[in-house]
């Protein structure tokens, strides 16, 4: 996290000050860096090179108008899961033309939305899915570009919930069942066949499970075209790692190059859906320590932010590293466990970390820019924190801190 940085002990983001963005916003808050999400972005676009390809942001990593409009400018494709991540897409001025539509429920509603603002490809989850949307193409008078989301059931080697590629797991379809219904929908008038989809997992570390993946569907291609079943496209989907504490997960280019060499002699576009990989390292969330607490076999720093806030560690025990915005003097430490106030006791964001801190600290929350505040809620009726852009020396606000009383527009009493 280059774009993080001390400068005579206080934590900055690029040129701006943390605690001087924090006394005018307050805490718990997210900040993310441009020049960050930019060059994470640019990793992915010179590692192609001249290769034909498209590269759409996983939107559901951090779907801030603000962090979307930053890659649009930068000629990013966009992967939805929602009709509301669509709409999201165009509200930042992204093209629809370089969206994939990804996600195992996709409603009626969001099928016609989709077909009428012309994106670029459905990636299919199921043979209910690909009947309905050729129902929907023909009655519109379109027709809808599809590529199958084939499971390889290969092991990510990530953790279970965030696992994608295996039989047992919810998405796609098996290999021995991706034929048929690739043969199926050449009968189709509704649909337009474009490509090939897999997608095995998140914060891959390892580019090897993406490689055996890859080699399946490249063997299942030549069962393809030995049928007359042409497509246009590989979609390898996202997931590639960050790091979080010591992972050294591989880099764009790395993955890219690998990919570029198993097609080596193949007419095939490229398409990857990095969301993580783009985001979670160009943003902090930064939060105040409102107490010290000692028991006898523990010491808590109870700070104002939690887990509805930062939901990654109580939801599958992630690790996400945790510094002081402003360093103290001396060498004298405390191992604390940085719990939230929520009533829950899931409610920590780090456990046993080593620290010098004092009630009303500052600590920095680090690799938070994605699946964070987009997982956050309302639980214990907790205004959701506020989004803040850095540009240079430039702080820009992206999304008001929620009031309570935003929490109560939308409910009602019953009358008498």
């Amino acid at each position: 996290m280059e774009h993080f940085s001390y400068k005579d002990n206080n934590l900055l983001v690029e040129d701006a000050s943390v605690a001087t963005i924090v006394e005018r916003y307050g805490t718990p808050c997210f900040i993310y860096s441009k020049a960050a999400l930019e060059q994470n972005y640019q990793a992915y676009e010179k590692a192609f090179e001249d290769h034909s390809h498209l590269i759409c942001y996983a939107v559901k990593a951090n779907s801030n108008l603000a962090v979307l409009n930053v890659l649009s400018k930068l000629g990013a494709g966009f992967d939805i899961v929602s009709g509301g991540e669509l709409d999201r897409v165009i509200a930042a001025g992204g093209d629809p033309k370089k969206v994939t539509f990804s996600g195992l429920g996709k409603t009626t509603q969001e099928i016609y939305k989709a077909l009428d603002a012309g994106i670029h490809c459905f990636n299919i989850e199921s043979e209910a899915e690909l009947l309905r949307i050729n129902e929907i193409a023909v009655n519109n008078s379109q027709v809808a570009p599809i590529s199958i989301r084939v499971n390889p059931d290969v092991n990510a080697e990530t953790h279970p919930y965030i696992s994608t590629g295996l039989k047992e797991n919810k998405f796609g379809i098996s290999m021995e069942k991706a034929i048929q219904l690739y043969l199926h929908a050449t009968e189709m008038k509704g649909i337009c066949i474009k490509g090939l989809d897999f997608h095995i997992g998140s914060q891959l570390t390892s580019i090897r499970p993406i490689l055996d993946a890859l080699d399946r569907i490249l063997t299942l291609n030549e069962q393809l075209i030995s049928r007359d079943v042409i497509i246009e496209h590989i979609n390898i989907g996202g997931g590639l790692g960050v790091t979080y504490e010591d992972e050294i997960p591989p880099t764009p280019n790395e993955l890219i190059l690998a990919v570029k060499e198993k097609l080596h002699g193949l007419d095939l576009k490229i398409v990857v859906e990095p969301g993580r990989s783009i985001a979670a390292n160009a943003g902090i969330l930064v939060t105040k320590v409102e107490y010290l607490k000692n028991h006898e076999e523990k010491n808590f720093a109870i700070i104002d932010g939690a887990m509805n806030d930062l939901i990654r560690p109580a939801l599958y025990g992630a690790w996400q590293k945790i510094v002081p915005v402003k360093k103290a003097a001396g060498n004298e430490s405390t191992a604390y466990d940085i719990v939230g106030p929520i009533c829950e006791s899931a409610d920590a964001l780090g456990k046993n970390r080593s620290l010098n801190i004092n009630a009303g600290d500052l600590l920095a929350i680090k690799s938070a820019g994605a699946y964070g505040f987009v997982m956050s809620s309302n639980y214990n009726t907790r205004p959701r924190a506020p989004e803040i852009m850095i540009n240079g020396s430039e702080v820009h606000l992206i999304r008001e801190r929620e009031t309570v009383s935003d929490l109560f527009q939308n409910e009602y009493l019953l009358p008498g």
